[in-house]
């Protein structure tokens, strides 16, 4: 089964496009949500988490998320630390789901913010990459999480630039509301079983 990676910048629309294609029978990762997982449930990752931030780094089993995200959040050095702790354990947690997946598809999607960022694209067959304008994600993340504009576009200046993931990536899905995100995704479905 091959393995397709799906990125796209925050607020994009990769968790919709994600979704069409599990609709379509794609089995579908998602590794943002396995990131909160493994600092949970993930023995190793939480013993280095507590070595790198303190034991107040956890609230009992779960992870005092409100506090690592402060603790990391605009100090590189440590954000890249967690990052060498955390990206290791998805990449344990992807191959125990991929190993658990019917192989009755041509193939399944490793859906990440981080693609590129956390070298994930290197076990990947082919890579798609969700894109819509600046002030489009700005709005949906506002919407979507409450956020501040200024906390938003603190968030997009961390990722790569939008522009240089789609030019590293296969395909392309356009989310800016011009060109229908099914039709698209059934474009790239149609090759990709192919």
């Amino acid at each position: 089964m091959k393995i397709i990676g799906l990125t796209g910048g925050i607020g994009s629309g990769k968790s919709t496009v994600a979704q069409v294609f599990e609709v379509l029978g794609v089995p579908v990762f998602y590794a943002d949500a396995a990131g909160r997982t493994v600092l949970d449930t993930d023995a190793e990752a939480r013993k280095e988490v507590i070595a790198l931030l303190g034991s107040e780094a956890y609230s009992g089993s779960k992870a005092n998320r409100k506090l690592i995200a402060e603790k990391v959040f605009g100090d590189e050095q440590l954000l890249a630390s967690l990052n060498a702790i955390i990206h290791p354990a998805v990449r344990r947690a992807f191959d125990v789901w991929y190993e658990r997946s019917s192989k009755t598809h041509s193939y399944c999607i490793r859906e990440a913010a981080i693609l590129f960022e956390s070298g994930a694209h290197a076990d990947c067959d082919k890579v798609i990459c969700v894109v819509a304008d600046a002030e489009v994600r700005i709005h949906r993340v506002i919407n979507r999480d409450q956020s501040r504009r200024a906390d938003v576009e603190a968030r997009m200046a961390q990722q790569m630039p939008q522009d240089e993931k789609a030019a590293k990536s296969d395909f392309v899905i356009d989310n800016n509301g011009a060109r229908s995100v099914i039709q698209q995704v059934l474009e790239v479905h149609a090759l990709l079983q192919a």
